[in-house]
């Protein structure tokens, strides 16, 4: 499985037109409309243990998205592992 989370899932001209800050170490923010996931892995989760675990790399995610997706949270970078 790749790591999806790295992926912005837009074009090049849609880069170049973005309207939020979309530098290499900007993630793309939850409420962008070309930031959604249509990926089956995809989960969004509200389950505090994951939302809230102190141990996920939420740095790594490209995409503000990911860091509500249980995939993510469960099998995603990791810190001081």
């Amino acid at each position: 499985m790749s790591a999806c989370w790295e992926t912005r899932d837009c074009d090049s001209e849609m880069q170049d037109g973005c309207m939020h800050p979309n530098e290499l170490s900007d993630q793309c923010p939850t409420k962008c409309a070309f930031a959604r996931c249509d990926r089956p892995q995809h989960e969004l989760t509200t389950d505090p243990a994951l939302v809230f675990d102190p141990y996920v790399d939420r740095g790594k995610a490209i995409k503000g998205v990911c860091t509500f997706c249980a995939f993510f949270l469960t099998r995603g970078p990791r810190i001081g592992k």
